[in-house]
């Protein structure tokens, strides 16, 4: 399923018996729904419990806090999944590169609301989530260069790595800045910001393009 479709997916029954994780999932999926509507502080427990169909308590029971829930919501949402990188589609760097634009621009699309809270231009200097943002940051790099750099191997070269990182991260402020050009002002349409940013990133990463036989 897809984020999208994720998204729009109906709330769960109350009292359904789940086992554990995906009782977890679920209130996790109804959290990402009203983030993606309204501000975390315009959100209640209460609210939440009812949208994921249980009790109150289940929501302490699985996170802890409200405050522990967003931040775990955050990083769900800001951390790409190791199997989206790992099974990028395409021969080509530029053809892997459009999939990875493409599942973000999708996964964005789905949580609009929460993306532009956090994902342009930070949180306001709130610490924690500041922390869950670069953190979710490290580990994109991480899979960005694993996923259309293949051949970089950081133990031969740290100083070269330093600074593919360092690229990596920066355009990931790109990314934050096209993000608000297409949701917020509208100055670019759908089209417009993938092909900025399929661009920008096979444009920063080191080498020839790579073409894998067949």
């Amino acid at each position: 399923m897809t984020s999208a479709e994720t998204a729009s997916a109906p709330s769960p029954s109350p009292g359904r018996r789940l086992e554990p994780d995906a009782r977890r999932a679920e209130i996790l999926e109804a959290a990402l729904r009203l983030y993606a509507e309204r501000p975390y502080a315009d959100v209640s427990t209460s609210e939440l419990a009812r949208e994921a169909g249980v009790a109150r308590g289940l929501l302490n029971h699985y996170f802890g806090t409200k405050r522990d829930l967003y931040l775990t919501a955050l990083r769900i949402l800001l951390t790409i999944p190791e199997e989206a990188a790992a099974g990028l589609p395409g021969r080509t760097r530029t053809e892997r590169a459009g999939a990875a634009v493409d599942w973000f621009l999708d996964t964005v699309a789905a949580r609009a609301g929460l993306w532009l809270s956090v994902g342009v231009g930070g949180a306001g200097g709130d610490p924690e989530v500041d922390r869950v943002v670069e953190e979710a940051d490290e580990t994109a790099a991480d899979r960005v260069i694993t996923a259309l750099v293949p051949e970089h191997d950081p133990a031969s070269d740290p100083a070269a790595d330093v600074v593919l990182r360092a690229r990596v991260r920066a355009y990931f402020g790109l990314v934050r800045a096209a993000s608000r050009e297409w949701l917020v002002r509208g100055s670019l349409d759908h089209a417009g910001v993938r092909d900025l940013l399929v661009t920008g990133l096979v444009a920063l990463l080191p080498g020839p393009e790579i073409q894998e036989d067949p």
